[in-house]
């Protein structure tokens, strides 16, 4: 199975560290402060945050995690928290059942990968803890069949972040992807959660996801989930790579890979819907 000790992509890329602290920080401060639209308020969103064992690396995703739910409460959401060394199956489909949006931080196991055979139980889906009090190491991966069931409210999105496989790159150390296998690497991670109820899922392997939470509830309603990932203050823009999703009927993708094989960003789904939308459920 995969093994990723240093986190989502163990990031050998020091110099990228120091200005993505500064961007997280500078995000959620933005949507802790940006004047939540009346639309917004008028009805309570269920905001659903999960981390799972990441090993060395989990006390920093709970870290990034309570920053996301405090951006989130800011907006007025019901914001519920699913960690590590808690974050068993059965407490994040109990939680994650009708969720307005759904946030995963963890380790990822993704497809095409070093690890044959594709198993729909094991791969494209969330790493989690194999019972309660598990620790922050041992790891079960719940795959593409579990999360189908997750019953996501109607117009949902999904947030995977920090984790490998998701958003089309490769694990810490491996080589980088061609541009078909992160192609197709989105397009499956995205299949499981987009037959859950799921309108989009956004992955960042090492960027702030804060300007999603910020777009759907503090964004124009005329804006598309499409043009909100193009919205992201990291996003490099010249370098958008577009498809048509084979594995979900009529979905569309985007991939924003900063450097040549170095696909860290991804949205995948109906991307013509708008927050609006979202907000309507």
């Amino acid at each position: 199975m995969p093994h990723e000790s240093r986190g989502a992509q163990g990031a050998p890329l020091r110099r990228l560290r120091a200005l993505l602290a500064s961007v997280l920080a500078a995000l959620v401060g933005l949507g802790a402060l940006a004047v939540v639209a009346p639309a917004a308020r008028a009805a309570t969103f269920k905001v659903v945050i999960v981390v799972g064992p990441a090993g060395s690396s989990t006390a920093n995703y709970r870290s990034s995690a309570n920053l996301l739910a405090a951006q989130a409460a800011g907006y007025g959401a019901d914001v519920v928290r699913v960690y590590s060394p808690n974050a068993t199956w059965s407490r994040v489909a109990t939680a994650a059942r009708d969720a307005n949006v759904l946030i995963y931080l963890g380790h990822g196991n993704g497809w095409p990968s070093p690890y044959p055979p594709f198993s729909a139980a094991q791969k494209d889906g969330l790493g989690l803890n194999p019972w309660l009090g598990s620790g922050d190491t041992a790891t079960r991966y719940f795959g593409e069949s579990y999360v189908a069931r997750l019953g996501l409210a109607s117009n949902a999105v999904v947030i995977l972040n920090r984790l490998c496989y998701a958003s089309g790159d490769s694990e810490w150390g491996a080589a980088n992807p061609s541009r078909a296998v992160a192609i197709e690497r989105v397009d499956n991670y995205g299949a499981g959660f987009l037959r859950s109820g799921a309108r989009a899922v956004f992955a960042s392997g090492i960027t702030s996801v804060g300007y999603v939470l910020r777009g759907l509830f503090a964004g124009p309603a005329s804006m598309t989930l499409g043009r909100l990932f193009r919205a992201d203050p990291s996003s490099t823009g010249a370098n958008t790579i577009s498809f048509t999703g084979t594995r979900t009927a009529g979905t569309a993708a985007l991939l924003d890979p900063y450097a040549p094989n170095r696909y860290y960003r991804s949205v995948i789904g109906w991307l013509s819907t708008t927050v609006g939308d979202w907000r309507s459920g």
